[in-house]
């Protein structure tokens, strides 16, 4: 027997059984906007009020979630000309709207100068191109540069600085830079400083935090030029896997607090942000997948059932894990039997890779019945291989406290 996650406790057992006897056709992800308002709500009060939130769309896309979730933040960050697209039609102020990410085209580099959307440059080259796009146009990019820091955050899960990265420019480029383009007259509005994602210990994020504070001012001493916003990044994680902790935010916020009001006097008029993805919707995110087959093969059992890594990559350990683990999941309904047993739940691809629970303990399961994965908000849909041996694309379903709100059947 292998241990799993543990359960949010938002999910209710009642609640599943209302979503799973009212979704419909099977494999669905359910998006419960109460719990991102509450995620959003316990940012406000824990961090300092001069802070602002930004939604990273990477996390989760679906159109409907976008609408409700442009209510109550201050911005969004995207990572393509597609999601600025999708931050657009989500009603979106284009100054509130940030893009970053290596190798952006000059189509997307154009679109984003004339909609006024933020340049988060990742390159001295990126700078050129967008530079020479405003020129085209006869307009002023707005335009900020990505800081490759010397730091990391410690243990965090995807490591976005520190030594050699695709990822920013190097801090000791960074000034000569942003001298550059206010020369060049350039609408310059900041740096973007992202050392990691994914990170549980809250000690790790507030020296990360304190440490990019500490490099704004330093960077902005060096360039002559005062920041109007400093982009903390993001990195805020959420307990997959057995024996993980909740991130403790009210320690980070308590921290940033802080580190803000003793900052450098160069910041004195700079604002401050944090994107987030996974930590405001990660949680409030099922995969429902119903069970249409039960084997047994060499004394193990197999519920084989209707989706699988195709929609929800991650679950299956092959989404940025090194050691496969199982994500936390429960058996929805079912029959009266009340026994347990160890068995393993597969998708239904021919690969053995989709494997969605590895010998877990569970209420025992028959056809017909629906299985719950969870942690399913952030980085399911759109982050895995839809088109693989192409079965059909996922129910995508947005609630509220429960209750359906929305329905979209993928074509």
């Amino acid at each position: 027997m292998k241990p799993m996650g543990a359960i949010p406790a938002d999910w209710t057992a009642a609640k599943l059984a209302v979503l799973a006897a009212t979704i419909g056709e099977t494999p669905a992800f359910v998006y419960d906007l109460a719990i991102v308002r509450a995620r959003v709500a316990r940012f406000r009060v824990a961090m300092p009020e001069q802070l602002q939130l930004h939604y990273a769309i990477k996390a989760n896309p679906y159109a409907p979630l976008l609408l409700e979730i442009a209510k109550i933040v201050d911005g969004f960050d995207v990572a393509s000309g597609g999601e600025m697209e999708m931050a657009l039609a989500a009603g979106v102020t284009p100054s509130h709207i940030s893009i970053a990410g290596p190798g952006k085209r000059d189509a997307e580099l154009a679109a984003a100068i004339e909609a006024g959307i933020t340049i988060n440059l990742e390159s001295e080259g990126e700078a050129d191109r967008a530079l020479a796009q405003a020129g085209r146009l006869g307009t002023r990019p707005r335009v900020a540069v990505r800081v490759n820091p010397d730091f990391e955050i410690k243990g965090s899960g995807m490591r976005m600085g520190g030594g050699a990265k695709p990822f920013g420019v190097d801090a000791a480029r960074v000034p000569a830079l942003v001298r550059r383009l206010v020369e060049a007259g350039a609408d310059w509005r900041g740096f973007h400083i992202f050392a990691g994602s994914q990170a549980l210990d809250a000690g790790a994020i507030i020296t990360a935090e304190r440490e990019t504070v500490a490099l704004a001012a330093q960077l902005a001493e060096a360039a002559g030029h005062a920041p109007r916003l400093v982009n903390l990044g993001g990195g805020f994680g959420i307990p997959y896997f057995p024996g993980e902790v909740p991130l403790d935010i009210e320690a980070v916020g308590s921290a940033l607090a802080e580190t803000i009001e003793s900052r450098h006097e160069i910041l004195a008029d700079s604002r401050f942000a944090i994107e987030l993805g996974r930590w405001l919707v990660g949680e409030a995110g099922v995969y429902f997948t119903r069970i249409i087959d039960r084997k047994e093969s060499h004394g193990e059992i197999f519920l084989v059932v209707d989706g699988g890594l195709h929609h929800q990559l991650a679950a299956s350990g092959n989404f940025g894990t090194v050691v496969r683990r199982n994500y936390p999941v429960a058996i929805v309904g079912g029959s009266a039997d009340s026994s347990e047993e160890i068995a393993s739940i597969v998708g239904c691809l021919c690969t053995p890779l989709d494997r969605l629970a590895d010998k877990i303990m569970m209420p025992r399961a028959d056809v017909g019945d629906v299985v719950a994965i969870f942690m399913a908000g952030a980085y399911g849909a759109t982050a895995s291989p839809q088109a693989f041996l192409g079965h059909p694309a996922p129910n995508e379903i947005l609630a509220d406290g429960g209750i359906l709100m929305r329905y979209l059947t993928q074509p």
